[in-house]
């Protein structure tokens, strides 16, 4: 039998020559370094995940510089995008007052903010013995980023023994190519290190490092916390972990081309009505990687496409459920995002050469080949381009759109409808029905079958409801990225791109939004 993971690290971790620089923060040109690709899975759901795009970018070597960033923005909301490099620890960080802001010394806190990028540029940047804590804040990004023995108990801690935890009304968080380690279990100190709980949601992690920890992280803190879900997990590797890999309580998570090595107790612990989706993934030398475990509240699951290699099961008995000997699916699970999934045979390789910090951002197309990410930035349209894509000195926005309407014979989904109303109404090309989202703000999509290319759309609204839209953001679907934001409906213009799904995001109006119109042009 495997001993836990506290008896049996192979040798410390390695230290990163990295100074701790003055913690000074550097304003740098208004373009928005964000993840290359966009955001996958839950994250791009709920709206998307698009962190800071198209806010200020600063430079920050330290915790405190981290916090200056925050707390000098103009809201609590104001996009930006912090690139961290150096060592970030207890010595170098304290706490920030501020309007926009809420920080704590002993550890990055993000808390009742939005809109915000952390990653790492240059050397590396290293969180180290202090976590990254994320509380009643929305469409948050953190890449590349390397965050290290953190502690609940012994001597520095910091967020409760979390590399990165999230709780109390988390929304749209995006963790992507990322190392989080620990160097033992609970008794040596240490907690989880992917925790989310107390109403978080909408959240992916992928291409990521999980090593030598006693717990992987959890879904909802108790039997009882069952507000949590739609998580995704994939092209992360999990090794030397004894158990929650993940725990769920309740909610839905996709599981998918993972590399799961030396998980010594027990790996995806579904429970309390949890839901998980097991997809192409690959396991080796490990015990009980999947069933209920320690309750006799149990969960499901829907398993394909796995490999199992010199994976062993322990009998069923009380509260010891695992999926054994050969897994088979408990439940169904409908993905409302597109995704393309390596060959389980492969999932080792591909997830060695792109999975943590400073791997490059290398990411995996299902082709079982590693891609490099595209040089420009893709939430910016055009980097070459530094206007505004609504530029007064552009053909007068208001004019209606030339060519054709690409809406018409086009798919359409979205948030929440009112009683009534219809998805599809925003591209019949009649103004008489429309659509509205159940409340004040929702979002709208028109999609089709292969990717079309778009540079313009225009938003009509229903007779008798003009000027209740407010304010806006038109996401590129299939990225996350934010092609363009303002308010009011009427013709949006932007640089023309490729894509399959495009959706309108209303986050604010007057009354009950009635889109009559979703047209879409090549622009």
């Amino acid at each position: 039998m495997r001993r836990p993971v506290a008896l049996r690290l192979q040798a410390a971790l390695g230290t990163l020559a990295l100074a701790a620089a003055a913690g000074v923060v550097l304003t740098m040109p208004e373009t928005a370094s964000a993840a290359a690709g966009g955001a996958t899975g839950y994250a791009t759901q709920n709206g998307g995940t698009t962190g800071g795009a198209g806010g200020q970018t600063v430079r920050a070597t330290t915790g405190t510089a981290i916090h200056e960033a925050l707390c000098g923005r103009a809201s609590s909301s104001t996009p930006i995008v912090i690139e961290v490099e150096g060592t970030i620890n207890h010595g170098n960080t304290s706490k920030v007052s501020g309007d926009s802001c809420n920080t704590a010394a002993d550890k990055i806190e993000l808390k009742q903010v939005s809109n915000i990028t952390i990653v790492g540029v240059g050397s590396g940047a290293v969180f180290d013995q202090l976590g990254i804590h994320i509380r009643e804040s929305s469409n948050i990004i953190i890449q590349n980023v390397t965050v290290r023995n953190v502690k609940k108990s012994g001597s520095p801690t910091s967020n409760g023994g979390d590399a990165i935890g999230m709780e109390s009304d988390v929304r749209n968080v995006w963790v992507d190519h990322s190392t989080l380690e620990a160097s033992g279990g609970e008794s040596e100190g240490y907690d989880g290190l992917f925790d989310m709980k107390d109403n978080t949601q909408y959240v992916t992690l992928s291409y990521s490092v999980l090593r030598n920890s006693g717990r992987g992280g959890l879904i909802g803190s108790s039997e009882s916390d069952r507000s949590n879900g739609y998580v995704t997990f994939h092209h992360n590797l999990y090794e030397n972990i004894d158990s929650r890999a993940p725990l769920l309580r309740g909610g839905t998570a996709h599981m998918y081309n993972n590399h799961y090595v030396s998980l010594n107790k027990s790996g995806i612990n579904s429970r309390a009505g949890a839901k998980a989706k097991v997809d192409n993934n690959y396991f080796e030398d490990s015990k009980d990687v999947l069933g209920t475990f320690y309750t006799d509240e149990a969960g499901t699951w829907q398993v394909s496409g796995n490999i199992y290699d010199n994976v062993t099961w322990s009998e069923r008995s009380g509260d010891n459920n695992p999926a054994c000997p050969d897994p088979q699916s408990t439940t169904t699970v409908s993905i409302p995002y597109s995704y393309t999934l390596d060959d389980a045979s492969c999932v080792p390789s591909v997830v060695s050469a792109t999975a943590g910090a400073n791997k490059g951002l290398k990411v995996s197309d299902g082709s079982c080949t590693p891609q490099s990410p595209d040089p420009t930035d893709p939430t910016d349209p055009d980097p070459t381009d530094p206007t505004d894509p609504t530029d007064p000195t552009d053909p007068d926005p208001t004019d209606p759109p030339s060519g054709t309407n690409l809406s018409i014979g086009a798919g359409s989904d979205g948030s929440s409808k009112a009683s009534g109303t219809s998805y599809g109404n925003v591209r019949d090309g009649d103004l008489g029905t429309y659509w509205s989202p159940a409340g004040t703000t929702g979002s709208v999509s028109v999609k089709w079958s292969s990717a079309q290319t778009v540079g313009k759309i225009n938003i009509r609204e229903a007779a008798g409801s003009e000027g209740t839209i407010g304010s806006y953001r038109v996401l590129n679907h299939d990225t996350g990225a934010v092609l363009a934001s303002g308010s009011g409906a009427g013709v949006i213009a932007f640089s023309p791109v490729s894509l399959e799904k495009i959706t309108f995001e209303i986050t604010g109006a007057s009354g009950t939004p009635k889109v009559a119109e979703f047209e879409t042009y090549g622009g």
